[in-house]
């Protein structure tokens, strides 16, 4: 099977201007990625792809009765598509986004098999490791009815079924 892995905007006002906002990322950072496939830590994945003009998309064949896992590289930071205040900028939400397809019959397009996606947001590693400390504190400090609406962390990424 085929999967295509894809980091997107989650929110629907940025989606309407994506292009743009990409073609602005690309600009400002010529020859560089959004996204990439960690090679040395992927297991299982076939034929990697990465296509020169989408910078924020990559594939790769996969077998599903083997045992497979890809790493991503995202080279982007979400606060790259706020706009500059006085720093302590939000940043935007990406989602990451995988779309697999098994092989189409002659001349037919490939069939869609299954969709799954998260919702990240990505920071420099200081950022990340104060908005985590920021994040729990404000979790901590909720009832325990409110803390339950929150997802757990997990050692790995989730993907939702979309």
């Amino acid at each position: 099977v085929q999967s295509v892995v894809r980091v997107v905007f989650h929110d629907r006002r940025l989606q309407y201007s994506e292009q743009q906002q990409l073609e602005g990322w690309r600009w400002s950072r010529p020859g560089d990625r959004i996204l990439d496939i960690d090679i040395p830590l992927s297991v299982g994945i076939l034929e990697p792809q990465i296509h020169p003009t989408l910078l924020n998309t990559v594939e790769f064949l996969w077998d599903p009765s083997r045992r497979t896992s890809v790493f991503v590289q995202v080279h982007c930071i979400s606060t790259e598509f706020t706009l500059r205040k006085n720093g302590g900028e939000k940043g935007v939400p990406f989602r990451i986004q995988i779309d697999t397809f098994g092989a189409g019959g002659k001349g037919d397009p490939p069939e869609h098999l299954h969709s799954a996606s998260c919702l990240v947001k990505v920071f420099k590693p200081k950022g990340a490791d104060r908005k985590q400390k920021t994040d729990r504190e404000k979790v901590e400090k909720q009832p325990a009815a409110e803390r339950e609406k929150f997802q757990p962390a997990y050692e790995s990424t989730v993907l939702a079924e979309v």
